[in-house]
């Protein structure tokens, strides 16, 4: 897998162009105040983002941003809409931004076509049409049809095969990659190809089958990998062993998979290592901690998805905070995915002493699968090759949504 045939948006010419920049404005909101209004209440996502904006902002192209917030299935729904985002946007950047009442019609290609070098609009919630997710090539149509730049820069929606993030691609040949997904590439590439050793992964949360193929994959890489969280009781009892009093059953297939994991790490000689000890089954215990920390102090690379306890309530935070602070003080390369095991990175305000905190949820363990991704795959303009993607298939996918915007 090679992304070097991706150009990013400084590798294009954008001046005086209408660009279709494809974003991840999915931020958590507020339940309505009194008056019905809606806050803001982690804008990382549009942080991240604000590099891109600018830049295009000062190159003048005149900027469509693209965006969807929740899951309202297809329906119009006045509380996913995108009006706290444009507005919060707008301070950020301290210019005006402009939200459409909708996505496609006349008057959004109206609204588009009068845009003026370094403005900027925001088409209201994508998913509000059942075509997106669909990947509708008739609604991609409309969406791209009075741009001639495409910009993917939304990384967390980069494994769906979506309208936005696949169908106008295909169907604009000028297209590239704006700076947070060529930051995303920068960090995770190496972790499937050539990571500084030892490398050493500390994966957490609650399934392990949601992670199995994210696993198998990094197994070819790393020198160990420490499993904390609910999904080490799949391992437990994989392993025939008595889970904690509280601990909820997994399920089978989630038990067989470990099993599939513990097979593969012996195979391969590589360590594996487990809660010996726990604070009633919803948090590593302090043996654990200090077994992890020996393991990782070492390591030149670390890649963490998924925190090792019940991180949220208080009384299960030590080990996940524990390990966060430990491994904030490492010399490794520290690559955090996921969206728990960065909201907790940040709750416990360690986030400027990670090297990188990936953005995407179920897109970073897909990537690491080393598969490639959709909205990766379809920016890359291979030589002497006419438009690949041109009348390539545009099949929706019947997935689940992003880790951590479910």
């Amino acid at each position: 897998m090679s992304n070097k045939f991706i150009r990013s948006i400084r590798d294009l010419e954008i001046t005086n162009k209408t660009i279709f920049l494809r974003v991840d404005f999915n931020v958590p909101l507020s339940d309505p105040d009194s008056e019905g209004v809606r806050k803001i209440e982690d804008d990382n996502r549009i942080q991240e983002t604000l590099p891109t904006i600018q830049y295009a902002i000062e190159k003048k192209a005149k900027i469509v941003l693209a965006s969807h917030l929740g899951r309202p299935k297809g329906k119009v729904d006045p509380q996913f809409s995108l009006q706290p985002i444009a507005e919060h946007l707008a301070n950020l950047l301290g210019i005006d931004v402009m939200l459409a009442d909708d996505c496609i019609g006349d008057g959004i290609d109206l609204l588009v076509r009068n845009l003026k070098p370094g403005q900027v609009i925001l088409l209201e919630n994508l998913r509000f049409h059942k075509e997106e997710e669909g990947n509708d090539p008739g609604f991609s149509g409309k969406l791209g049809r009075n741009c001639q730049v495409y910009i993917n820069d939304a990384f967390g929606t980069a494994h769906r095969k979506h309208a936005s993030t696949y169908g106008v691609a295909a169907q604009i040949p000028t297209r590239g990659m704006g700076f947070l997904i060529e930051k995303e590439l920068k960090f995770l590439d190496p972790l499937l190809q050539n990571p500084a050793q030892p490398f050493w992964t500390v994966l957490g949360g609650s399934k392990v089958s949601d992670k199995i193929k994210t696993i198998e994959s990094l197994l070819r890489t790393v020198n160990g990998i420490c499993i904390g969280g609910a999904m080490a009781h799949a391992f437990s009892a994989a392993m025939g062993e008595a889970l904690p009093p509280k601990a909820k059953e997994p399920s089978i297939e989630d038990v067989n998979c470990a099993a599939s994991v513990i097979r593969s790490a012996k195979k391969n000689d590589l360590p594996l290592l487990l809660p010996i000890d726990t604070n009633e089954g919803f948090d590593i215990g302090p043996k654990t901690i200090g077994k992890f920390k020996d393991a990782l102090g070492s390591a030149k690379t670390i890649f963490w998805n998924g925190p090792v306890g019940w991180f949220e309530k208080p009384e299960y935070a030590t080990g996940t905070r524990e390990l966060a602070e430990f491994i904030a003080t490492t010399y490794a390369l520290k690559i955090v995915g996921g969206g728990d095991t960065v909201s907790a990175i940040e709750q416990f305000g360690l986030a400027s002493r990670y090297d990188h905190l990936s953005t995407g949820g179920g897109a970073v363990l897909e990537y690491l699968e080393g598969n490639g991704l959709p909205g990766i795959e379809i920016l890359k303009d291979y030589p002497n090759r006419k438009s690949h993607h041109k009348n390539a298939a545009l099949q929706p996918t019947d997935e689940p949504d992003e880790d951590g915007n479910r």
